[in-house]
């Protein structure tokens, strides 16, 4: 009974494998998304002002941090709680294949956050004079709670590694 138990549980692991496979058709989706916004923002580049292009581009770098994550996640996740991925060796791999455990899984999507976190607070503060102080205040916390909560992420980790 132990045994079958056992097997059950190791085997449940590839329950897992349609959520990573989702998180690529949610990377699908950003793609989407992404290009519509540059199919929108090419006919208007010459008659917009500069601070709107701007924002227009970090909502871009944005959606492009996000989808870096979705790869991280997606494929450092399968390979940490799933299976390994076999890639034939006249293919391309990616060099952190393999080496992203748990933890350093957990660091870079911290950082990740942190930086997705800054991009929207920099489009924010650009627009500054049109959002409330209050608001902005919110963002300002929220941002520095993702920086603090990251950093002693970083510090446990350190820490437990000694």
């Amino acid at each position: 009974m132990e045994r079958f138990i056992e097997n059950a549980m190791y085997a449940s692991r590839w329950l897992l494998a349609p959520i990573y496979f989702g998180l690529s058709l949610g990377l699908l989706a950003l793609a989407l998304k992404f290009f519509q916004e540059v199919f929108h923002l090419l006919p208007s580049v010459f008659s917009m002002a500069e601070s709107e292009l701007i924002l227009v581009l970090l909502s871009l770098i944005d959606m492009a941090l996000v989808g870096g994550l979705l790869v991280m996640v997606m494929i450092s996740g399968y390979e940490n709680f799933v299976s390994q991925l076999d890639i034939d060796d006249n293919k391309e791999k990616l060099n952190w294949l393999g080496t992203m455990d748990s933890s350093s899984l957990k660091m870079k999507v911290a950082a990740s956050i942190v930086a997705i976190s800054s991009i929207h607070l920099l489009r924010i503060f650009m627009d500054a004079k049109n959002v409330d102080p209050q608001h902005l205040m919110w963002y300002v916390i929220i941002h520095m709670t993702f920086v603090v909560s990251a950093f002693a992420m970083g510090y446990l980790d350190k820490v437990t590694k000694h």
